[in-house]
């Protein structure tokens, strides 16, 4: 299974602290409705690495459930312990999800050959497709375009989640990668250019509020149409820059607050968002006719 379009990294609802399993409910048949072509659950914007094994079981199965079919899930399983990954990717089989995305490790400071043989623990047990998520901003390292190929060798990984900002790697990547792969934007602001070195979509944060703007910018690229996609790209991009202003999902919690959608709630150590960027946040999404 390849993955291509535009994928929200759905965020986790809570009320008073605890998962809300409605409003996961009504999120998954929105971004049915929206043009959505999947989505991410339980991954950075979904405050993964702050839930439990247990209530990330039961959040991925209601959203398997929710999407009956109609939506790829695909689950946040990465964690910087291997062992804490291969227990998440088994949930993630168990629970029905479509594929799993998988960070790599953060804090322990692997090489990349350390990251290599991660993953291949990980490939070789589970039947599920892998995403490789890229995002030295978190992890504090990059992975080299040499490592993504030969990860890309793997029986089960099937694509790459760049979260760098660098759209060149995109084409260095497809030049040393031959068998199909799901190259992935994981950055909003860059996603355009991502796209137009060869990508084929993003795992956006910015769906989260505007799925339909997303998926018809990302489409228009697809279809070469880059006149169109810019036009777009113009009208998200002063909320690509206002929702990470402060650390994700502080910025989208907010936003989707505003539009009814959730409650402006996280899990500390990250808190709601200062009024100073509230401000810059309902100004971008007046100016993207969110409201």
């Amino acid at each position: 299974m390849l993955f291509s379009g535009s994928i929200p990294a759905l965020i986790t609802p809570f009320v008073h602290g605890a998962y809300h399993r409605a409003t996961l409910k009504s999120l998954v048949q929105w971004h049915i409705s929206e043009g959505s072509s999947a989505l991410v659950i339980c991954g950075t914007t979904g405050e993964g690495p702050t839930l439990g094994c247990q209530e990330f079981s039961k959040v991925l199965a209601d959203a398997v459930r929710f999407s009956k079919g109609r939506l790829p899930i695909i689950a946040g399983t990465g964690s910087n312990s291997t062992n804490a990954a291969l227990t998440l990717q088994r949930i993630a089989e168990t629970t029905g999800a479509e594929a799993t995305l998988h960070v790599t490790g953060y804090f322990n400071k692997p090489t990349q050959l350390q990251v290599i043989e991660h993953f291949r623990i990980l490939d070789r047990s589970t039947r599920l497709p892998i995403i490789v998520y890229n995002v030295p901003g978190r992890t504090g390292q990059e992975l080299s375009i040499e490592t993504i190929a030969e990860l890309a060798n793997l029986e089960n990984v099937i694509g790459i989640k760049d979260s760098t900002g660098n759209v060149a790697r995109v084409s260095l990547e497809r030049l040393m990668i031959t068998r199909p792969f799901s190259f992935l934007s994981g950055d909003d602001a860059t996603c355009l250019g991502y796209m137009a070195h060869g990508g084929n979509g993003c795992i956006s944060v910015t769906a989260n509020i505007a799925p339909a703007l997303c998926s018809r910018m990302i489409n228009a690229a697809e279809q070469g149409d880059f006149k169109e996609a810019r036009s777009l790209q113009d009208l998200l991009m002063p909320l690509h820059s206002a929702l990470f202003l402060e650390p994700n999902p502080a910025g989208i919690k907010y936003a989707m607050s505003k539009l009814g959608l959730c409650a402006n709630e996280l899990r500390t150590p990250l808190t709601c968002v200062t009024e100073k960027v509230r401000l810059r946040i309902d100004l971008a999404m007046k100016n993207a006719g969110l409201y």
